[in-house]
């Protein structure tokens, strides 16, 4: 009798003892990659890192990865319906890339039972498996760097981050630009504010800070369990190539103010190339204005990207001015009005330009006030040609 129990408890308790045997022999880090200067690597990436002793493996699993012969890709891009897909790698393997691209690369070892590393590698296992492997990524709240916070906070049990990662106030927005201007790329944050709606205008949480690598790193560093932190010091792994190039982040600004100001004198003069050019202009500004209003229409209610709802820029961007430019050649009667209209408009959002719950782009603000301008002129204009 005394045997058969012996045996029952070891039947019941041997599936944790194989456990804790698997994941005793086991390393589990964090990596965090530096940003690159590609624009889908300019944010930086996560995987997590096994070293298993015992069967001599070590390998990198990262959520980052999406293939080009997808049916229809750019269009699944587009509207944010691209799956993309979890995949191992050998850490030699992975690292290739960013010796290739002089990136960095930190590790921060987890310094956690056994218990919480079964758990962990239970999770990956399982986002490994068939159809886990795919999911429907989202900047903010569902990308790789997400993906591995969650693995990894989510099944250590009592983790927690009680000082803040960020600034108070701190937004999204403030922590993408971060990123666009320490890598130098102030074109492109000009185009992302005009596309990013006013989700990313919200102050955010250390859980909701942690979607961008870097700061998943800092948190990660400040998590602990029973007042215990969970990971050891960052150590580089690979030491890249880091320069701040955020020094000419005014040049849009002072590009698209020069152009403004150019663009209202000539409109001032009464020569005929003069005349010529301003009516090119004019025609030029609805169109392209009017372009970018599709454009932004189409994010916000045509696509998944919860990041281009409430787009406070279709005020200006008026997708109304696209079918408006190519009637200026026929100039129809009620031309006038519309131009009064959208003057009106546009000099209310021009006052309020500070003041709404959407944080506008600076270097816009030089050519809303020329379109301002436009849109005064040109219900005058017509308003005398009636």
């Amino acid at each position: 009798m005394k045997c058969f129990i012996i045996g029952i408890c070891l039947l019941f308790i041997s599936p944790f003892i194989k456990a804790q045997a698997n994941s005793a022999h086991t390393r589990i880090s964090v990596i965090t990659c530096g940003p690159g200067d590609e624009l889908y690597s300019l944010f930086g990436h996560t995987a997590l890192r096994i070293i298993d002793s015992m069967h001599h493996t070590d390998m990198v699993y990262n959520w980052g990865g999406f293939t080009f012969d997808q049916p229809n890709f750019y269009l699944k891009f587009m509207r944010g319906k691209l799956l993309y897909y979890s995949s191992a790698d050998a850490f030699p393997d992975f690292m290739y890339e960013y010796l290739q691209d002089h990136r960095s690369v930190y590790e921060q070892e987890l310094k956690i039972d056994s218990a919480s590393k079964q758990k962990i590698m239970d999770a990956i296992s399982f986002n490994m498996q068939g159809n886990n492997r795919f999911y429907k990524y989202d900047f903010l709240l569902d990308n790789c760097t997400t993906r591995v916070k969650d693995i990894v906070l989510k099944n250590i049990e009592g983790a927690v981050i009680q000082n803040k990662i960020v600034p108070e106030n701190t937004t999204a927005r403030d922590l993408i630009h971060h990123y666009l201007e320490r890598g130098g790329q102030h074109w492109t944050k000009m185009g992302i504010d005009i596309l990013l709606g006013s989700r990313v205008d919200q102050v955010v949480s250390n859980d909701e800070a942690m979607f961008m690598p870097a700061f998943f790193m800092k948190g990660l560093a400040e998590a602990t369990d029973k007042g215990v932190y969970l990971a050891k010091d960052a150590t580089v792994i690979l030491k890249g190539n880091e320069a701040d190039r955020s020094s000419g982040k005014y040049v849009p600004l002072i590009i698209l103010a020069i152009i403004s100001i150019a663009l209202f004198f000539v409109s001032g003069h009464k020569a005929n190339w003069a005349n010529k050019l301003t009516s090119f202009t004019d025609a030029l500004l609805l169109y392209i204005t009017g372009l970018i209003g599709v454009l932004l229409l189409f994010m916000w209610f045509a696509t998944d990207h919860t990041v281009c709802k409430n787009n406070m820029n279709l005020v200006w961007a008026l997708p109304f001015n696209l079918p408006v430019a190519f009637c200026l050649i026929k100039k129809p009667s009620w031309l006038s009005n519309y131009f009064f209209i959208i003057a009106v408009i546009t000099a209310v959002f021009i006052v309020t330009w500070f003041f709404i719950p959407q944080q506008l782009n600076i270097a816009l603000l030089p050519v809303v006030v020329l379109l301002l301008y436009r849109y005064a002129v040109l219900s005058n204009k017509y308003r005398k040609a009636a």
